[in-house]
């Protein structure tokens, strides 16, 4: 399976904050706001990922991310010149997909929950259809909203209804079969003109071959994408990291932990930056059961 992060549009009820950056480079408490996508594509046993963003900010991902190499992993890039909508990833990413099934996930989205890897991989495992995730919000009519049966079958789908048949709102994370990309292909654009990522789910709604995972009641979804929610999950991630003592989605433990570098590597990765805290978390945990 591919990953593609869709890094793209300009963040305007952000501004003044993303005037000068992209919204996906701003840090959520101590690492940059890309880390925790990436992060999750990379739980669900992604290794190759594509990352889409604006014509202005794809040299600063660059900059960032490289080739993916020092985590095992190997990243590609595409410029998305004009926001058209969330299904446009998939034909900008045409090339990049092939013949593999994809993940989508929104580069404002961020995950957290006990035994997430394990739900990220069984949705990852797919051969064939779609799947969504579904999460209990209390104010579902914000989002699109999913109604399942009693074998987590997804039955309707509505978009921002007035009055949600569930409180299931749909997470920025998607992972289909090929097809999506055809689909995404053939689409015509919505009245607002964008490519909408709900017809995508459709298509596989109307032929039964779309799954929803649940999201439990633990999991913490957080989209950062105004200035309070922004505020929120930097919150929500200082107060779990220092109770804790463990970084949340730091891409070069996550490497360390599926396998992708070894001990020796994430030492090196470690003392490059030493005189961060970062750094020197990255050493401690390569220290581990040594």
């Amino acid at each position: 399976m591919k990953g593609i992060v869709l890094a793209g549009g300009t963040g305007t009820r952000l501004y003044p904050l993303t005037l000068a950056v992209s919204k996906q480079l701003m840090p959520v408490y101590d690492k940059p706001m890309i880390y925790y996508p990436l992060s999750t594509l990379m739980l669900a046993g992604i290794r190759e990922i594509l990352i889409i963003s604006t014509p202005h900010d794809l040299p600063r991902f660059r900059d960032l991310l490289g080739t993916g190499e020092d985590w095992g992993m190997s990243f590609s890039y595409a410029e998305q010149a004009r926001p058209e909508g969330l299904a446009q990833a998939f034909v900008l990413g045409a090339d990049f997909v092939g013949k593999d099934t994809v993940a989508l996930i929104l580069g404002d989205n961020l995950f957290y929950a006990k035994g997430f890897s394990h739900l990220l991989q069984k949705a990852a495992g797919l051969t064939t259809g779609g799947c969504v995730f579904a999460y209990q919000v209390r104010d579902p009519e914000r989002y699109g909203v999913v109604e399942l049966d009693a074998e987590n079958r997804v039955t309707s789908i509505e978009e921002k209804p007035a009055k949600p048949k569930t409180n299931y709102a749909v997470p920025g994370l998607y992972f289909f079969d090929n097809r999506a990309i055809e689909v995404s292909k053939n689409l015509k654009p919505s009245a607002r003109g964008e490519l909408e990522i709900v017809d995508v789910i459709r298509y596989y709604l109307e032929r039964g071959e779309l799954q929803a995972q649940v999201l439990s009641r633990g999991t913490a979804w957080l989209d950062t994408g105004t200035h309070d929610s922004l505020q929120q999950a930097a919150s929500f991630i200082e107060a779990v990291q220092n109770r804790q003592g463990l970084k949340i989605s730091s891409p070069e433990e996550v490497a360390y932990r599926m396998g992708y570098i070894d001990r020796a590597k994430l030492r090196e990765l470690g003392e490059r930056v030493s005189k961060s805290d970062y750094g020197q978390y990255l050493i401690e945990v390569s220290h581990e059961g040594v």
